[in-house]
């Protein structure tokens, strides 16, 4: 009851903090720090503090965001030789945000971006609620952006294990950042994040525990050396469809047919080939003729690769009708790799597909997903706290 209390009481009454301008974050290269009158997108749409184009496709046209939390927000990058993040005209990866509301509740939260998109991902679907929450926020874009984000790095698997340590480095920064603001280290600090930013939530947990305190993987990406994992998934389903016996016996779901072509024609092909050229760039054939199990790209996944070994609290929320990550070839094999005896809750949603927009194409078949992540997240408050 008492922290309940603390909690409830530094969302009522401002801290002491220190003056914005003598923030600094460790280790970045550039930062430019603003006072706001509104940390949401609300606002920051309006002050160019966000970029709608990040986060289009993610959330339904009915989500009902919260609004009006003044703070600070910091925009800068921290070193990289990578130049794909063309964001205020840097044109330079490794790009960050971090907001601070005005009113803390002594959390942070911490995030990397889904797909292959930039630092404001996720401003409308994670950082506008959680900061109405009182919790202070940080996102990066994970080092490299865009569909030629597989040709940063020296070596096969660089790229994507590039994401790992950029959000290490934003977690360790965020809370020194949080420190200097607010007078105390964060009380909680949470990763949370959609489809590759849910992969990154795992391994974080799996890796850096000690910097968490839990979790919540939103429809998370399933790497690991051998079984399912990204690149044995879509080839069988180009392979097969349209025959639809053929794309469901790759393990795409019964009932999720109205959605294949949509994501045959945006989604598999593409997904499969950018993966496989970071992984096994040597592969010169068609993406549905890929044969994981006979290439064996053993080297580069290892770099990256899950274990299931969770140190921290983690709740994993999946779709049924997850049409570019089927869920009983993604999730349901995380959950059996995670096992009974870790801190590990699962909730499997009926109707959930990946892309949230699809619910207002199809409001009588697909559900959202963003309730049940907001519902999940207060879940691992509840059972952190």
């Amino acid at each position: 009851m008492l922290v309940a209390l603390t909690l409830v009481a530094s969302l009522l009454t401002p801290v002491q903090q220190q003056h914005p301008q003598q923030i600094t974050v460790p280790g970045a290269e550039k930062q430019v720090v603003a006072r706001l009158a509104d940390l949401t997108t609300a606002g920051t749409v309006a002050s160019g503090h966000t970029d709608p184009a990040d986060w289009a496709g993610l959330h339904s046209a009915a989500t009902v965001n919260p609004t009006g939390v003044p703070g600070t927000q910091i925009d800068g990058y921290f070193p990289d030789t990578s130049t794909g993040n063309a964001t205020h005209g840097w044109n330079h990866d490794a790009q960050f945000v971090i907001r601070l509301p005005d009113r803390w509740n002594g959390g942070l939260v911490v995030s990397g971006t889904p797909g292959n998109r930039e630092q404001y991902a996720n401003d409308y679907t994670i950082s506008d609620w959680v900061l109405s929450k009182g919790y202070a926020f940080a996102a990066t874009d994970k080092g490299n952006v865009g569909t030629a984000f597989h040709e940063d790095g020296r070596a096969p698997g660089d790229a994507i294990a590039e994401w790992n340590h950029r959000v290490t480095q934003l977690a360790v920064a965020a809370k020194a950042v949080a420190r200097q603001r607010y007078g105390r280290q964060p009380a909680r600090t949470f990763a949370a994040g959609i489809s590759n930013g849910g992969y990154l939530v795992r391994w974080q947990l799996e890796n850096r525990g000690h910097l968490y305190d839990g979790g919540v993987d939103w429809e998370g990406t399933l790497w690991r050396l051998k079984g399912d994992n990204l690149l044995n998934v879509l080839p069988p389903a180009l392979k097969a469809y349209p025959d639809e016996a053929g794309v469901r016996a790759a393990g795409f779901a019964a009932g999720s047919e109205f959605l294949w072509p949509f994501h045959r024609q945006y989604y598999w092909e593409l997904t499969q080939e950018l993966y496989q050229k970071e992984l096994d760039p040597s592969y010169q054939g068609a993406p549905a003729d890929y044969d994981y199990d006979a290439r064996k790209p053993y080297g580069a996944v290892a770099k990256i690769a899950l274990t299931g070994r969770i140190t921290k609290p983690l709740i994993t929320v999946h779709g049924t009708l997850d049409t570019l990550l089927p869920i009983s070839r993604s999730s349901d094999v995380y959950a059996r790799m995670v096992g009974p005896h870790r801190p590990f809750r699962y909730h499997r949603v009926e109707g959930g597909n990946h892309l949230d927009s699809l619910v207002d194409l199809y409001p009588d078949r697909l559900k959202p997903l963003l309730p049940v992540f907001r519902s999940a997240f207060e879940e691992l408050e509840g059972w952190v706290r």
